[in-house]
């Protein structure tokens, strides 16, 4: 039931009209594009690994679908290695289950940091989970980034055509 917390949050800044919640799942990147009718690098994918500068902590990284960690970018940036969360220590964290996770309505915001990797900037708007396997909401990266309480914008993603 974390799509009502979303979108009651979402109500509270003026952007629950622009929840869209699915017959079929949006779990992964490709169902999620599938389901909203866009590129997969459009779907904004919430990753989350422990805070290397703090043990009972998490850091969120909201990320273009078609990008991966670059290990070295977020050692540079965190000051540790890249460790992704149980799916029991997701869900603590953030209230949202696996397929379903973004930075909105967070179940332990004091022990969350929210990021933004650059990879989302090549899009107008961008499409996050909103709390279920088959949910999402559209938003600007503005309206991202001011929504979720990020931080700041980062650059530890390699988007593919980096790799050639």
């Amino acid at each position: 039931m974390t799509t009502e917390k979303v979108r009651e949050y979402m109500r509270s800044i003026g952007l629950e009209e622009r929840i869209r919640e699915f017959e079929v799942s949006s779990a992964t990147v490709e169902l999620a594009a599938e389901a909203v009718g866009v590129i997969p690098a459009r779907i904004c994918k919430t990753l989350t690994f422990k805070d290397p500068q703090n043990e009972d902590g998490c850091v969120l990284i909201q990320a273009a679908g078609d990008t991966k960690i670059q290990n070295g970018k977020f050692k540079r940036f965190f000051g540790g290695k890249a460790k992704m969360l149980s799916p029991d220590e997701v869900k603590e964290y953030t209230g949202h289950e696996i397929g379903g996770v973004c930075a909105f309505a967070l179940a332990q915001p004091e022990k969350v940091k929210v990021y933004a990797d650059v990879s989302l900037q090549r899009f107008d708007t961008v499409f996050p989970a909103a709390g279920t396997d088959a949910s999402a909401i559209e938003l600007s990266c503005d309206e991202l980034f001011e929504s979720s309480k990020a931080i700041e914008w980062i650059d530890v993603c390699k988007i593919p055509e980096e790799e050639a």
